[in-house]
């Protein structure tokens, strides 16, 4: 018998599990579709300044600026990523298109 004001914990039984079903790791997969060229944008903390500052009271700006240097670091793998795979988009300049830069309509 209990003593008053404690009650009894029941042990539930575990409840009967179906096998799961084996799955075939080594199944042929379908052919993923071409790689698009990447773009590096040219400023990739942009999204991180539009939602402002961090609400961490009295460290927002420590925050932010670590934010962004981590962004500008991820950003700055990734294009390195793309282009050691050959997958960069080529620029006007990478084209063959050249043009002088100090020229004000951009000819030769």
């Amino acid at each position: 018998m209990t003593p008053p004001g404690k009650t009894v914990k029941r042990r539930r039984r575990p409840r009967q599990q179906s096998p799961a079903k084996p799955i075939d790791l080594w199944r042929p997969v379908p052919q993923l579709p071409a790689a698009e060229p990447i773009t590096p944008v040219p400023d990739p903390t942009a999204l991180l300044r539009s939602l402002g500052r961090p609400p961490l009271l009295g460290h927002s700006e420590t925050a932010e600026h670590y934010f962004a240097a981590l962004i500008e670091r991820a950003a700055a793998l990734a294009t390195a990523l793309a282009a050691s795979a050959g997958l960069l988009a080529q620029t006007e300049d990478e084209t063959g298109d050249e043009r002088d830069p100090a020229s004000p309509d951009g000819s030769l």
